[in-house]
């Protein structure tokens, strides 16, 4: 089956390419201070305006206000907005009013009750992606790029009437089978693509997409 690959945390040219040229329908660009693929709006600016049309560039975000999207949107192309805090149903579609954009809401996963919390986004996000919650005792835990899997087979059984993603501690040797068991028709990498904390590794990068591709 044809299965869409997201690369996430492109903060590099050389990254960029590997992930243009590689197949990835999907850039994501971090705003986010804590994380080591942070960008400026300037900075996403200048990688997203090498961004061919027909890839979606997409933005990643925690709990952000108005002010902070709109100056992101001021300065970058962004064709989707991620939401990747606790924000309410009410708020995605503030934002999808506010920005004129569509929204995808990620939803942290440690049990089967965090993927039943998905349901209070359908109709409501046009896209959903499901990630690794951070347990409680991991020290400095970002909302996602922790390198953490969850339980893949917590998304069996489920049906969603909007298109999903897969992500958590995805990287080119496990995501074969990640998959095979989630059902998964797109995937979102980023940690697991890395030489470093927030360094892309374009070898890495264009490891994943030929396994997807492979799909």
């Amino acid at each position: 089956m044809a299965v869409a690959a997201k690369i996430c945390g492109i903060n590099s040219t050389d990254a960029l390419d590997a992930a243009v040229t590689g197949g990835a329908q999907f850039i994501g660009l971090v705003f986010f201070p804590r994380s080591p693929r942070n960008l400026t709006p300037e900075q996403a600016g200048a990688l997203a305006a090498l961004v061919p049309a027909e890839i979606t560039v997409v933005g990643l975000l925690v709990d952000p206000d108005d002010a902070t999207l709109a100056d992101i949107a001021a300065k970058s192309r962004i064709d989707l907005w991620q939401l990747h805090g606790k924000e309410t149903p009410e708020r995605v579609v503030r934002i999808k009013q506010h920005t004129g954009k569509p929204v995808m809401k990620a939803i942290s996963v440690a049990g089967p009750e965090d993927v039943a919390s998905a349901e209070a986004y359908i109709g409501v996000a046009d896209r959903l992606l499901f990630d690794a919650k951070p347990p409680a005792d991991l020290k400095d835990a970002m909302p996602g790029g922790n390198a953490l899997a969850f339980d893949w087979e917590l998304l069996g059984g489920w049906s969603w009437p909007c298109p999903w993603m897969l992500s958590g501690g995805l990287d080119p040797d496990n995501v074969t089978q990640a998959v095979a068991i989630s059902g998964a028709k797109a995937v979102d990498v980023s940690s697991g693509v890395e030489s470093a904390p927030g360094v892309k590794d374009p070898d890495r990068i264009r490891a994943f997409l030929n396994r997807v591709a492979a799909l």
